[in-house]
């Protein structure tokens, strides 16, 4: 077997020196691109490849980035993740996993990097932190935030624009002549949490439609699981004014939903038309087939990873938190008349 193609065999094949050759392959802009492209072209005959474990290894770094998400068994943060690791991957690094069940004990420690050395930085996704946890972080660690910033700072967030995205999905309600349209999993009061944000958005779409609130809609779960959404429909169906519509906040809680719908036959989207949050695939092959606000996950995956790599490339360069606000869409499908 032939020897691997070491540096100082693609500085002779390009006719440059070694040094030349390593800063193109760290992109150092003061290199003319006429020797940037003979060291290229060296690079691809000779088949050489960075050696990426050994440079992060003399930086003292482990190539490994923490993705720290609630629940791996929530279709949107096991769909996310491979997202995740397919950008990872693509910069040279990789995943580690961490689920933290939303408890404030195991977020904080995802938070510190879990007190060891075994990871690079980290990408959480938190649902208990509190405002005044940010600041105990250690800044030597890289942080970015998915989902709600528990508070303004200097730490690194990818998101989509949640008031907007409720917003459109209850416009789009409104305008098939929906009226009574109830939140599952809603919060009309507490913290600026995704529950709040959205049930803030849909409550924005009602009053530009001239629609009145009622905060008896707005129905809080346990959880955003299934079984929960399904508990909420049936308890909606019953009350002696039932909605003729239902904006559920994942769509976990939309396919329970749906479910508990078929079986106390109501018809959807005849009697009802139903909306879910996230765009799982699981959404595309329900009967009838999930209307689903969609955020742009591989976007969100790449952002976050992205913002993540480049604090941990550059470690003296400090500067305030970034908020990167990804785009969302609503798909239209047989669940409110697509």
């Amino acid at each position: 077997m032939a020897a691997r193609p070491r540096i100082k065999d693609v500085a002779e094949y390009a006719g440059v020196s070694p040094k030349t050759v390593s800063n193109v392959i760290n992109d150092y802009e003061h290199v003319s691109e006429r020797t940037r492209t003979a060291v290229r072209e060296a690079i691809d005959a000779l088949g050489y490849r960075v050696n990426i474990a050994g440079r992060q290894l003399r930086q003292g770094r482990t190539g490994m980035i923490t993705l720290a998400v609630p629940e791996l068994d929530v279709a949107y943060f096991s769909e996310l993740a491979k997202h995740v690791m397919a950008e990872a991957d693509r910069l040279g690094r990789t995943v580690l996993l961490h689920q933290t069940g939303g408890e404030r004990a195991r977020e904080l420690a995802a938070l510190h990097g879990f007190d060891t050395q075994f990871s690079d930085g980290v990408i959480l996704s938190p649902l208990s932190l509190l405002p005044r946890d940010l600041a105990t972080r250690d800044r030597r660690l890289p942080v970015v935030l998915l989902g709600e910033r528990p508070a303004e700072g200097d730490t690194d967030h990818v998101g989509i624009d949640n008031v907007r995205a409720a917003r459109d999905a209850t416009a789009h309600l409104l305008a098939r002549g929906r009226r009574r349209i109830a939140v599952i999993g809603g919060a009309v009061r507490g913290r600026q949490g995704t529950d709040r944000l959205r049930t803030d958005g849909h409550r924005q779409a009602l009053r530009d439609a001239a629609v009145p609130f009622d905060p008896d809609l707005v129905v809080p779960v346990r959880a955003f699981h299934w079984r929960d959404g399904a508990q909420a429909a049936t308890e909606l169906i019953r009350r002696e004014s039932p909605p003729d519509a239902l904006l559920c906040l994942n769509d976990h809680m939309a396919l329970g939903a749906l479910r508990a719908l078929h079986e106390a036959g109501r018809s959807v989207p005849g009697d009802l038309d139903v909306v879910g949050f996230d765009d799982i695939e699981a959404a595309r092959f329900s009967v009838p087939s999930l209307t689903t606000v969609a955020p742009d996950k591989p976007r969100i995956a790449r952002a976050a990873v992205d913002l993540l790599v480049h604090r941990i490339d550059t470690p003296d360069e400090p500067g305030p938190g970034r908020d990167e606000v990804i785009g969302h869409r609503i798909i239209v499908r047989e669940s409110s008349g697509g």
